[in-house]
């Protein structure tokens, strides 16, 4: 069973790194909702936020 991560909305950028590193698997994929269990909403935030870290190479494609 996955633990629920807590997500303050507020939280969520891109140049906030080691939250969102909380929410990509040791192979550099984007950990599904059903994992974290945040919400959809959140869910997309967190996906933009980390995608577009990875175009600013503040976070790696893959590890």
């Amino acid at each position: 069973m996955a633990k629920r991560i807590e997500v303050n909305t507020l939280q969520i950028d891109y140049k906030n790194i080691k939250f969102l590193k909380q929410f990509i698997s040791r192979y550099g994929k984007i950990i599904s909702r059903q994992y974290t269990k945040v919400s959809l909403k959140d869910q997309k935030k967190i996906s933009r936020a980390i995608k577009n870290a990875r175009y600013m190479a503040l976070v790696p494609y893959v590890r």
